[in-house]
């Protein structure tokens, strides 16, 4: 009977064990008893090799326990928090309360190669900024010891001050596992900007290298900032900061920009089909020689009947920018004009291709002097929450709106796992509401405290996730009323978030040390009579158990009854849960759920009182029915 009821794991996936399953399917000779037979493995990929004597890389003490903390699974989940999100039952956005790493292993399940852009704004490491609190051998653990003592004094976990020791060194430990498991979230096409200063822009270039791959740079953008620091001291005044730009794969582009009035002035002609501007066809600058290409040295028939070559100052033989085919193919699109031009001896034809301004789009730059600097990112934040200043260096959303543009399109799933002073929602919310767009977003923040003698904790906001959300309600209010109807675009303008927060499992799990006493075993043992936690609400325990069957953070559910029992219906009946662990469901009651043949039934184990026939009874009746039996 075991194997027609799947029990639901406890934790995330073993990403160890995903990695040597995938080996498993690409190389079975280098798995030996299910394990992975390193030695035969090396032999298959031969000269691939690097001489382990010789290597390249970046490497700093703790990198090995810091890639262990990516692949440890956890047994964390994310709680509904219902009376801190907006329109819970109709949005598709995301705010996320707790510690990244732990949250982005939680993602893995269902967003896995599904996001198309990520923007984080990590701590810089300039001596006193926060670090994520993850020196530790247990991570969901520690978070859940740090955040209770959020509200008793309002100081920070800890900093990063160089008089630590191995400054860089925790900076990169914080910093690996959470790209390693990003890299993970990414679509093929997917991108990610990291902005960063100076003080790890060399050592996160070389991380980023060893993460997603050399030869999948993209760039890196200089910005400035608008704001020049470094006056008492000898070296250069600093008004820039920088995006490190790397793709998940080669199928990633980034996308053009709008021109600007100034752009569009050099398109000063004009015809029926619009503004344009012309060039000649003649190649120019470097290779414009005959010898260079001598397939595109021919001629042209001019409106006069003359013949015209491709001759340049001086009289020698140039070329076109293309061959006869092309050139035959412009005139029939009506892209060629022949102009008179002067030549010192008397005025001749000359060929031109036309370049019409409607749809055009400018290539991204990798200097970015024309977004709004960090002052407009203090000042953006003052006035949606018309008070002093509640958060430090927040990111002006010009800038994150001109990163949605270039990085993905009007429909992407945008992650933002630093979400600080939630930017990158606003920006999200403000590009939407500005080109019609349906973009989604994901943000997750650490519930880090404010100081204690701040603005923000007088204005009552005693964690920055507090501050998060309270951006993102009154940004999305304040466009909600601006907002114009764009044509072709979704109807109403998705200003809502369902908010969640990091805990631990709703179920009882095994979880002791090796060496416990006899009598704290017993103990233990009672303490798991029941599958599901007494203080878990019904929302939890769904939560929960849909992120672990593989469904997204916005999955509509709905309460539905069959028979007397109270379920949760998902997926327009495609999964049904019974989650109420004290009352026993009769077998003609789950006879009629089974009966509504869903894919999937979830029950909770203890819902059976101990009853093995009647859980027998309902495996055969699914298995009867085709419907996958889970049990949690």
């Amino acid at each position: 009977m075991t194997e027609e009821i799947h029990e639901i794991p406890s934790a995330t996936p073993d990403l160890q064990t995903e990695l040597a399953r995938r080996l498993r399917e690409l190389a079975p000779e280098a798995i030996t008893d299910g394990k992975v037979d390193v030695a035969k493995l090396t032999e298959l990929l031969a000269a691939d090799v690097a001489d382990s004597s010789e290597r390249f890389g970046l490497f700093w003490p703790g990198k090995k326990r810091a890639l262990r903390a990516a692949q440890e699974p956890t047994t964390a989940t994310l709680r509904p928090v219902k009376d801190e999100s907006k329109d819970w039952d109709s949005t598709k956005n995301v705010f996320i309360e707790g510690d990244n790493l732990e949250v982005l292993k939680i993602l893995q399940k269902h967003y896995h190669g599904k996001v198309d852009l990520i923007y984080i704004d990590p701590p810089y490491n300039t001596g006193g900024d926060f670090v994520y609190p993850d020196n530790f051998k247990e991570g969901l653990a520690t978070y859940l010891e740090w955040t209770k003592q959020v509200n008793e004094d309002g100081k920070k976990v800890s900093t990063n001050s160089e008089s630590e020791g191995r400054y860089h060194s925790n900076w990169l430990n914080m910093m690996y596992p959470r790209l390693k498991l990003a890299r993970n979230l990414l679509t093929e096409s997917g991108l990610i900007f990291i902005s960063i200063d100076d003080h790890e822009l060399d050592n996160l270039r070389k991380l980023g290298n060893e993460v997603f791959g050399e030869r999948n740079f993209v760039g890196l953008v200089t910005r400035a900032t608008g704001t020049p620091t470094g006056g008492g001291f000898d070296g250069f005044s600093n008004a820039v900061d920088y995006m490190v730009v790397y793709r998940r794969s080669d199928l990633a582009v980034l996308r053009g920009l709008a021109f600007g009035d100034s752009d569009a002035a050099i398109y000063n002609e004009r015809d029926e089909r619009g503004n344009y501007l012309t060039r000649s066809l003649r190649r120019t600058g470097g290779e414009d020689r005959r010898e260079d290409r001598p397939s595109m040295y021919f001629g042209v028939e001019a409106p006069d009947g003359t013949e015209v070559f491709p001759i340049g100052p001086g009289g020698y033989e140039s070329r076109w920018i293309c061959g006869q085919d092309k050139f035959k193919q412009m005139v029939a699109e009506g892209l060629v004009e022949w102009k008179l031009v002067d030549r010192g001896n008397g005025k001749e034809y000359h060929p031109y291709q036309k370049f019409y301004l409607e749809g055009r789009e400018k290539r991204p730059s990798n200097l970015w002097t024309d977004v709004d600097g960090n002052k407009k990112g203090t000042r953006e934040l003052r006035q949606i929450f018309d008070s002093e200043k509640v958060f430090d260096s927040p990111k002006p959303v010009g800038l994150l709106q001109r990163v949605l543009q270039i990085g993905a399109d009007k429909d992407a799933l945008i992650l933002d796992f630093f979400a600080g002073s939630a930017s990158t929602a606003h920006a999200v919310l403000k590009q939407n509401a500005e080109d019609g767009g349906s973009r989604r977003f994901i943000q997750v923040q650490l519930p880090e405290p404010t100081p204690a003698d701040s603005a923000a904790r007088r204005l009552g906001f005693d964690t920055i996730a507090q501050i998060s959300r309270r951006r993102i309600d009154l940004a999305g209010t304040e466009l909600a009323q601006t907002a114009q109807p764009t044509l072709g675009a979704p109807a109403g303008l998705d200003t809502g978030f369902r908010a969640y927060r990091l805990g631990d499992t709703n179920f009882s799990k095994w979880r002791v040390a090796s060496n416990i006493e006899p009598n704290e075993l017993e103990q233990h043992l009672l303490s798991l009579r029941d599958s599901a936690e007494d203080e878990a609400t019904a929302d939890a325990l769904l939560s929960e158990l849909l992120l672990k069957q593989g469904y997204s953070l916005t999955e509509e559910s709905v309460e539905q009854d069959i028979a007397g029992l109270p379920l949760q219906s998902v997926g327009g009946g495609l999964l049904l849960a019974y989650l109420d662990e004290h009352t026993k469901p009769s077998l003609d009651q789950l006879r009629a759920v089974v009966d509504e043949e869903p894919a999937r039934f979830v029950i909770l184990e203890d819902a059976f009182h101990g009853d093995d026939e009647l859980k027998t009874n309902l495996a055969q009746l699914c298995k009867s029915k085709g419907v996958e039996l889970w049990s949690a």
